[in-house]
């Protein structure tokens, strides 16, 4: 019967080809091994010179070693090959059987001496073959769109196209629904589904209305906007998205970044009009560019946004965020327009005078209740509702204590009158002309690429748990659209919120009505009650804020990076301490400029190890992972544990080169028998280009002018051996 190769990582994996005769021969030489221990023939294809590997005639060892005994003398190998040389299949024997020497005396195809290692053994005839023939022919158009289709449709979306016996109707119904999924799951649509919208939407609405305007006060905009972007976005993402339980809404980063960025050209008291009009712009080229990459499917390019760079860059922004807070928790009037730790400090400290110790009492305690609020549900899930329902009721009490006393609290900063009714059109305010658009389209660019990233990110979390997928780049088109609509109806930049996602998913949404039953919830807040915010303290608005972002601080996750991954952990702390201290552009720049040159050290630098046996086994480990590995005597096993292409070519054949170099130099050192096969593992070598062709070939020249030499380069086999 064939081996089989187990489960374990192989040296020696060939790609096999369908031959017309077949000849089975046994032999001992120490010049091929494969992985698992088993002797191989000369070599497994036409040379580079086209010359016959297997001769005709006897294949003779090498002058010191006629007899050689095998690697591995327990097992026993006979190897069937074709009359070219390539490698089908082997028989095991769990001990050497007897040997006869073939009929003649010969051991070889047309007979001759005994002396040649090749010998015949009545019991080890191949039972069974498997050939692998020559994959099918592909155009170069099929190729060329099959490898698009990976690019740009890794997720197929258009297989539903593709059912047998679909009417030209069925066909229309999956495209419509394919551009608006709502039609998907109104079909199925019951009243216990509404029921569990309707909870999970009336939750998330007490959340969403003091978050809108906080976040708003944060961006610096009229705390009316906050609440306006809670109502026309979250309507069109109900038709447009795919996400079951992303609660739309106004985010922090987007906000941080609309009011750090513009702020520093315009000024929001002074200049309020410009500000407002360049927020909407903004939010214009934030939804065109998410829109863009989600249509021209490019949606790959904000994995570019490793882990480490947005744990980094979330907590420097959090810590920026809570340090604007200062202005609310203090009452200042006199605040800086800088974003920087050390400024913000600075100006808490010279305004001194400014603080009203009643507004500092009233922002710690609400501060304090938020906490309590949002530990006890994280404690026990079942009670979601004390942390979702916490920033309305610390509203709610504010606002009445404010009222009661406000004969008594008169320092103390309020919302003031908040003007009623839905929306009005933004279009007219759009800035297109003037010094500062190009201060819209920086901003816009990075408000949209973050608050996307957030937005995608919560939507597959919150689907993984659910058991469903989304499609990141209809997101991406589903979040832009809402943009690009909202900024026409007095909007600025929304996304999917982490803690308004998770009060939605918790309240037990199923569907994504319950963004429509927010936003009525905040329309008839609108309509109706504007005037109870009246007298509700920006205090209590910076304690909401401030309870919203601490979270994002994750300690552990950076622990657990510099346990990881030390690069990592670097980025990680470059994006923190360059938001931090320098801007959030450029400590996001940063970031991503470390993550590509760690991307393109991998890519030019790959991962080469020796490998050694594992005693009674046919594994083969890395010898710097396993203490217990053990190298085989004259043979030098090397992996390669990347493509090979122009990017590394050149490093890799320096570092076998180094490898040979280092492994005599240790058998001059110790006295082990000399080196005489150096064994290069591509098993994980994905890809081969005309660059990692050459650099074989170069090696085998080098080679050539050594005492080892290449007996064989075929970019087939998995495995390539250096022979004396």
């Amino acid at each position: 019967m064939v081996n089989t190769p187990p489960p374990e990582k192989h040296l020696d994996e060939q790609h096999h080809q369908p031959q017309s005769s077949i000849a089975s021969i046994d032999f001992y030489t120490p010049l091929r091994l494969s992985i698992d221990g088993t002797p191989r023939a000369a070599a497994t294809g036409p040379s580079p010179t086209n010359q016959p590997i297997i001769p005709e005639g006897p294949i003779p060892l090498p002058p010191s070693s006629r007899s050689p005994p095998p690697p591995f003398p327990e097992a026993h190998h006979a190897i069937t090959i074709s009359n070219n040389g390539s490698f089908l299949g082997s028989h095991n024997h769990p001990s050497p059987p007897p040997l006869r020497p073939p009929p003649g005396g010969g051991g070889g195809k047309k007979g001759g001496g005994g002396d040649n290692g090749i010998n015949v053994i009545d019991d080890c005839a191949v039972e069974e073959i498997h050939e692998v023939c020559h994959p099918p022919h592909v155009s170069l158009w099929d190729k060329l769109r099959g490898r698009l289709n990976e690019i740009f449709f890794p997720e197929d979306p258009f297989h539903v196209f593709r059912k047998r016996n679909q009417s030209p109707a069925t066909k229309f119904v999956e495209a419509v629904q394919y551009v608006f999924p709502i039609i998907g799951w109104l079909r199925t649509y019951d009243f216990d589904v509404f029921r569990s919208d309707l909870i999970a939407g009336l939750t998330i609405a007490s959340l969403a209305i003091p978050q809108g305007i906080s976040y708003a006060k944060l961006a610096n905009l009229p705390p009316i906007i906050g609440l306006y972007s809670s109502f026309v976005p979250p309507m069109i993402y109900a038709v447009l998205g795919s996400s079951r339980h992303l609660g739309i809404g106004p985010v922090s980063v987007a906000s941080l970044i609309i009011g750090s960025e513009l702020s520093q050209s315009v000024s929001p008291d002074t200049q309020t009009e410009l500000y407002v009009s360049l927020a909407f712009t903004t939010t214009l080229f934030a939804g065109l560019l998410q829109t863009g990459l989600g249509i021209f499917r490019l949606g790959f390019i904000i994995d570019f946004l490793s882990k480490a760079t947005l744990t980094g860059f979330m907590a420097g922004a959090a810590v920026i965020v809570i340090l604007q807070q200062l202005k609310g928790l203090f009452g200042i009037t006199h605040f800086t327009k800088q974003m920087q730790i050390i400024p913000v400090l600075k100006s808490v400290i010279h305004e001194e005078k400014e603080w009203t110790w009643q507004t500092v009492v009233i922002c710690l305690s609400f501060l304090a209740l938020l906490l309590v609020a949002r530990q006890v549900s994280a404690k026990k899930p079942k009670l979601f509702w004390v942390s979702a329902l916490a920033p309305l009721t610390s509203v709610i009490i504010s606002t009445l204590v404010v009222f009661i006393l406000r004969s008594k609290l008169q320092k103390v900063a309020t919302i003031g009158k908040l003007p009623e009714g839905v929306n009005p059109s933004s279009l007219h305010k759009l800035y297109f002309h003037g010094p500062y658009l190009s201060v819209a389209i920086k901003t816009g660019i990075l408000a949209g690429v973050l608050s996307l990233t957030e937005g995608i990110a919560v939507g597959r979390t919150c689907a993984s748990m659910n058991n469903y997928q989304i499609d990141g780049n209809k997101e991406m088109i589903a979040i832009g659209a809402m943009n690009v609509c909202g900024c026409l109806c007095s909007c600025y930049v929304v996304s999917g919120g982490f803690a308004r996602s998770a009060v939605n998913y918790n309240a037990g949404a199923k569907t994504a009505f319950s963004n429509v039953v927010m936003a009525l919830a905040i329309l008839i807040t609108l309509l109706f009650l504007m005037p109870l915010f009246y007298y509700t303290p920006n205090a209590v608005l910076a304690a909401i804020i401030t309870s919203a972002v601490i979270g994002f601080i994750d300690v552990k996750a950076a622990y657990n990076l510099w346990k990881l991954d030390k690069l990592d952990f670097l980025i990680s702390m470059c994006s923190f301490f360059g938001v931090l201290f320098i801007s959030v552009p450029i400590g996001l720049a940063i970031a991503v400029g470390i993550s590509l040159l760690k991307i393109i050290l991998n890519v030019s630098r790959p991962f080469t190890s020796e490998l050694g046996n594992i005693p009674g086994t046919r594994i083969y480990r890395n010898l710097s992972c396993y203490n217990n590995a053990r190298r085989v005597p004259a043979f030098l096993i090397l992996t390669i544990e990347s493509p090979i292409y122009f990017a590394n070519s050149m490093y890799l054949q320096e570092r076998i080169i180094r490898w040979i170099r280092e492994e005599e130099q240790r058998i001059q050192e110790t006295g082990d028998a000399i080196l005489k096969c150096v064994i290069l593992d591509i098993t994980a070598v994905t890809n081969i280009d005309s660059s990692g062709i050459e650099m074989l070939y170069q090696l085998k020249r080098t080679m050539d002018r050594s005492l080892l030499h290449v007996s064989n380069i075929d970019t087939s086999p998995r495995t390539i051996y250096l022979t004396r």
